[in-house]
């Protein structure tokens, strides 16, 4: 069974997105700041140079890019007309059906604009590339000033009707939409088992993807997804429009128009410190999935005990100055941890 997702947009899932429009680039609320849910920031970067640029023309807006980097080198993803615009994996799951190469940005958007009227383009894109490193005051003309105490990694993403599956980041993340429009389903992360999530090890961009085109899903091959499609939350944004992205909210976007751009925002509110849970997650799959049931179940106990149920409790019976690993992790800590975990591993 498959289907348009505008039919499931207007037949099944309203927009359950909360909307604020009362939110400035130079004062971002703690509220919206650690939300648990996604929030749509109506206008919240329409004053940008950038987005007024776009809303004037395609042209208009790559000449505007140009000045910041014309010449710049780049990292470009190209696929061909059949892709429609959505990345994915090859047939065989050892690749995938795109190219990457180093390029010039400009030779980019002369390609975007050379394409915009082409019914049947080649799929264009440039992926998370940094604003500081590639384009040197871009990011001081259009910033979002209440971000700056969180000293966010902030990169362009620009191309073409592109979609992108459905993924997580583990950062928390505002996505500014700067030109055309752009759609965004998004999924909590209890879905995950709804989702039909590929390969860990091989990614297209580093994050694990959802296997399913939330544009026609095929829901004989992933019927749980109509699971995940009930507790989806879409929106489409317009230039000018922002949208929070909780930490671990997988999300799934497509570019509607022929020439697309969004700038992001990525934070973690965990300390410097602290390593990618997924490192974790890997050293689980490794040491702890393939054990004996009762032998993971009983890991699962000191998981929730020592993890994910810890309180100020869990280790108060032991004196401070012996609670070790079980004390709050400082840097010096980690860095100690870190080369505990070094040496068991090289072994």
């Amino acid at each position: 069974m498959g289907g348009c997702m505008s039919e499931h947009l207007s037949g099944h899932l309203p927009e359950r997105v909360q909307v604020r429009s009362d939110v400035r680039a130079d004062a971002l609320p703690t509220d919206l700041l650690h939300s648990t849910q996604p929030v749509l920031l109506r206008g919240l970067v329409r004053h940008w140079p950038l987005v007024q640029a776009a809303l004037q023309s395609d042209r208009a807006f790559c000449d505007y890019l140009r000045g910041f980097g014309g010449n710049a080198k780049v990292g470009l993803w190209h696929g061909a007309p059949d892709i429609a615009g959505r990345f994915f994996y090859n047939t065989a799951f050892n690749g995938f059906n795109y190219q990457r190469e180093i390029g010039n940005f400009g030779t980019l958007l002369d390609a975007l604009l050379a394409h915009a009227q082409n019914p049947t383009p080649p799929a264009l894109y440039l992926g998370s590339t940094e604003l500081d490193g590639s384009f040197p005051g871009l990011r001081q003309a259009n910033d979002l000033e209440g971000l700056r105490a969180q000293d966010p990694l902030v990169s362009l993403w620009l191309g073409n009707r592109t979609r992108v599956a459905a993924h997580f980041d583990v950062p928390d993340n505002i996505v500014c939409v700067v030109a055309g429009r752009r759609r965004f389903t998004l999924f909590p992360p209890e879905q995950v088992s709804n989702l039909y999530v590929g390969p860990l090890d091989l990614t297209p961009a580093g994050q694990p993807i959802s296997l399913v085109d939330v544009a026609h899903p095929d829901l004989a091959r992933f019927p749980r997804f109509a699971q995940a499609l009930a507790q989806a939350q879409t929106v489409e944004l317009m230039p000018g429009d922002a949208l929070f992205i909780p930490s671990l909210w997988w999300h799934a976007v497509e570019a509607l128009e022929p020439v697309s751009a969004l700038v992001n925002f990525w934070w973690r509110q965990s300390p410097a410190h602290m390593d990618s849970p997924m490192n974790t997650l890997m050293l689980a799959l490794m040491t702890l999935r393939d054990l004996p049931p009762a032998q993971r179940q009983a890991w699962q106990a000191l998981f929730d005990h020592y993890i994910f149920a810890a309180d100020a409790q869990t280790a108060a019976h032991i004196p401070p100055e012996a609670q070790g690993v079980l004390a709050p992790i400082t840097p010096d800590r980690a860095r100690h941890l870190r080369s505990v975990l070094l040496n068991r591993l090289n072994r």
